[in-house]
């Protein structure tokens, strides 16, 4: 299967092009990117091919590519590619307004591809066993879900991050679609409302929030939270930080995602650090079930819909915030 990779302005594309290459029988063909320096960089590090333009890159007749643009761009993308017969995975949140993402809808759609939102976490063992033991009643009525997704400013790293027009938003947008979907797809209903508290604590520079508190009331009653922030520092040492508290009325569960790792000193005077992971990459199941997937001729379990309403939700939050009251993503 031979797969490319459309731009390299997103953090998660160095990683998927490590995960592509652990899956036998894949080819990259390369990628495509407009940035100059970046690209000349990622290909003397990878060792992979750099096309000129997105267009370029398709017309060398991949089977699928992985959208990993800035978030605003991810619809002329998606044209781009459904209007090759191009399969594609695209990063989240799959669009910045509801008008893109049913353009990108229709567009593979109409040219009858498939299409996955990069959910990770779904493929995450830890999340996947809470999920079954809330499928299966062991928790018994769940009466309320805490949920926080905190992370480092990315504007260190890819400042386009930290641009409205680009990004969509901040943190909120950032960080809120991966536990509204993770919600969603827990307890098998939509999000009915959403109250936030949306804000910039953290970055003065900066003119997007840094930090949003959602209130969620899940269509089957249950109350949620969401705290999304960029509220650790640089030389914290620890990346991610994805947990969830599910309280029921025969017992309640604490998820930490990303709590498989390692706390590791190394170099003269112990000053060198590292963060070493020990538990599955939810990256490489995601990316593995969507290239499984393609080659049964079969739809990839995260749907564009999913995607869809997960950026529903962080829109809702945005419109809260500025109106003062509850707004349902239905609505949007």
């Amino acid at each position: 299967m031979r797969i490319g990779i459309l731009s390299f302005a997103h953090l998660h594309a160095e990683g998927y092009l490590a995960n592509l290459r652990r899956i036998p029988g894949v080819e990259i063909i390369g990628f495509s990117d407009a940035d100059t320096e970046r690209s000349k960089r990622i290909a003397q590090k990878y060792g992979v091919r750099w096309f000129w333009t997105h267009e370029d890159l398709i017309a060398a007749g991949p089977d699928a590519v992985i959208v990993t643009s800035e978030n605003a761009r991810h619809r002329e993308l998606v044209q781009l590619a459904a209007g090759a017969r191009v399969h594609v995975l695209c990063e989240k949140p799959i669009a910045t307004t509801t008008e893109d993402a049913l353009a990108m809808k229709t567009a593979v759609e109409e040219a009858g591809v498939k299409f996955m939102t990069a959910f990770p976490m779904r493929f995450s063992p830890a999340v996947q066993a809470a999920r079954e033991m809330v499928r299966s009643g062991a928790l018994g009525q769940v009466l309320a879900v805490v949920g926080v997704n905190h992370s480092e400013n990315p504007k260190h790293h890819r400042s386009w991050f930290v641009d409205k027009e680009l990004a969509g938003g901040g943190a909120t947008m950032d960080h809120t679609v991966h536990l509204a979907d993770l919600y969603r797809w827990m307890f098998g209903v939509e999000v009915g409302e959403v109250t936030a508290a949306i804000s910039n604590p953290f970055d003065a520079e900066v003119e997007v929030d840094t930090a949003g508190l959602l209130l969620l009331k899940l269509e089957n009653g249950v109350p949620a939270s969401i705290d999304a922030s960029w509220s650790r520092p640089s030389n914290y040492p620890r990346w991610g930080h994805l947990k969830m508290e599910i309280v029921g009325q025969k017992g309640s569960l604490l998820l930490d995602a990303f709590a498989g790792h390692l706390h590791v000193w190394r170099g003269a005077g112990g000053r060198g650090y590292e963060w070493a992971g020990f538990h599955p990459d939810p990256n490489q199941g995601m990316i593995e079930s969507f290239v499984s997937s393609l080659r049964a001729g079969r739809q990839p379990p995260v749907s564009w819909n999913d995607g869809f309403e997960a950026m529903r939700v962080a829109l809702a939050a945005y419109r809260s915030a500025a109106e003062g009251a509850p707004v349902s993503p239905a609505d949007l």
